[in-house]
């Protein structure tokens, strides 16, 4: 299997985390997407578009051999506005572009070559952050959220929103509360601690858990495995 990533397009950094390649080069590609709090606007060849997330646990993802995936990964917070529709209905589902937004699906058949679905994507991506840019709110409380020194209850008044309108906001815009994403955005940086030295207890601290067994309880939440299993799977990715 061969992955890639690479950097959006300037006008689009704001609401793009990367733009993607995968491809099954040697038989089928099978794969387990982890929660990363962004959703995902995929074309795959002899599907189509669909879009996937946002994820709460696991997702196992399997493509057929020969296969190819083109992928827009929107920043979290960023994929309710663009899209023009609450995210929560969507939680840890991969719907057709078809049932949300025909016209755009309209524009990426299935039997695109994957470099001209690639630069409909990016097109299609940039229509819609024109139509409805993201809620700087919540792309603010998200990052404010990444720190592992945030504390949840304080969100609302570091922003100066009340705590429903918030939580409305926030899901809507995100696809789950301020509480899911602390968890998941502690969890991402906990798997970027996994390239570095040090043993699991410092790495679970450094990302912001109590200690190892909170680590452990949160990893087999998000990600059905204990943190061990789950370094080892995290370094024999591509």
């Amino acid at each position: 299997m061969g992955y890639e990533e690479w950097a959006p397009p300037a006008s689009l950094r704001g609401s793009v985390v990367c733009l993607w390649h995968r491809t099954a080069v040697d038989g089928e590609a099978r794969t387990l997407v982890l929660p990363d709090g962004c959703v995902d606007l995929i074309w795959e060849q002899g599907r189509g578009a669909f879009l996937a997330g946002p994820d709460t646990g696991p997702m196992p993802a399997t493509m057929p051999a020969g296969g190819t995936m083109i992928g827009v990964r929107l920043r979290p917070g960023a994929g309710g506005p663009l899209l023009g529709m609450p995210l929560d209905p969507l939680r840890n589902l991969r719907v057709d572009l078809s049932d949300l937004r025909p016209e755009a699906a309209r524009r990426l058949p299935d039997d695109l070559p994957p470099a001209e679905a690639l630069h409909r994507l990016v097109a299609i991506s940039g229509g819609f952050a024109e139509e409805r840019p993201p809620d700087s709110a919540m792309l603010a409380a998200v990052r404010w959220l990444d720190d592992p020194h945030t504390q949840v209850h304080d969100l609302s008044g570091r922003l100066d929103i009340g705590d429903r309108q918030l939580r409305r906001r926030f899901t809507a815009a995100v696809g789950y509360g301020p509480k899911t994403m602390h968890r998941v955005l502690r969890f991402r940086r906990f798997l970027d601690l996994l390239g570095e030295p040090g043993g699991l207890g410092e790495k679970a601290v450094r990302a912001g858990y109590v200690d190892q067994a909170h680590l452990s309880r949160e990893t087999v939440a998000l990600a059905g495995l204990p943190p061990a299993a789950l370094a080892r799977t995290v370094k024999a990715r591509p």
